[in-house]
């Protein structure tokens, strides 16, 4: 037997697929900057570790002697970022989807049962929910990093006019550090989030698409003390009125 479960609202899959590109095109646009002035490097006294980067990676993906048009792509998609930002935080709050996305106390145990679980060293699956204790807390972090990416980015676009933005933040080369910390940060997430997606499989692929996901019958239950629990939508008589699992 099979069950129907709605997983993810129509606005909050265009906010996510909206900002997927817009974020590739500000790390692209931002990487044909940086070429510019690339000083950072993680270093053990004299012998360097990793340098952020090498020639060959600039001109393997045709870099070089682009700033110009790193500069105008970067601003015109930074608008389209700082909105599309506005409207998904204004909407979780309206919606009460915040709810589901702000971290407690008990994530953060949570998370680290997700994480032994996915590492194999936990053999018991834990409970299914909408986000699990990980996702609470790296969903989070991504929107605490868009806000930080934001701000650090007038810093260095604007640091005469917003002086006091870039004073706050430790002044400009500390603000372009941390503005290239938090762009590492979201490589970082896009990465281990895409090997996440994939470890799940299609179905959970297919319901930030079309916003729901069918669920064989046997699949672990739902956590009771979650508050995401959804009833099923499958109609007729053989469907499960049991609360379905909401894994996103």
């Amino acid at each position: 037997m099979k069950r129907v479960v709605h997983k993810h609202p129509l606005a909050i899959r265009w906010f996510h697929w909206i900002n997927f590109p817009v974020l590739f095109v500000m790390i692209w646009s931002g990487l044909l900057i940086y070429w510019a002035y690339d000083p950072y490097t993680i270093r053990v006294g004299t012998f360097t570790i990793v340098s952020f980067f090498p020639d060959g990676f600039y001109k393997f993906l045709y870099v070089p002697f682009r700033l110009a048009e790193g500069m105008a792509w970067h601003w015109v998609f930074m608008w389209l970022f700082i909105l599309n930002g506005i409207l998904y935080v204004g909407y979780t709050f309206i919606s009460g989807e915040w709810r589901h996305l702000v971290p407690t106390r008990r994530s953060f145990r949570d998370a680290i049962d997700v994480t032994l679980y996915d590492l194999g060293l936990r053999k018991t699956q834990p409970p299914f929910i909408k986000y699990n204790g990980a996702q609470k807390i790296a969903y989070f972090s991504i929107m605490l990093m868009g806000v930080g990416s934001t701000l650090t980015g007038y810093a260095i676009y604007k640091p005469t006019q917003l002086a006091w933005l870039t004073s706050l933040l430790g002044g400009y080369e500390a603000a372009r550090l941390e503005h290239f910390i938090l762009t590492i940060g979201f490589v970082l997430f896009f990465v281990i989030h895409i090997a996440q997606v994939v470890r799940a499989g299609w179905q959970n692929f297919q319901s930030m698409v079309t916003g729901f996901e069918v669920i064989r019958s046997g699949t672990p239950p739902i956590n009771p003390e979650s508050p995401s629990a959804e009833p099923p939508t499958v109609g007729g008589p053989t469907s499960d009125p049991t609360p379905s699992p909401t894994l996103a």
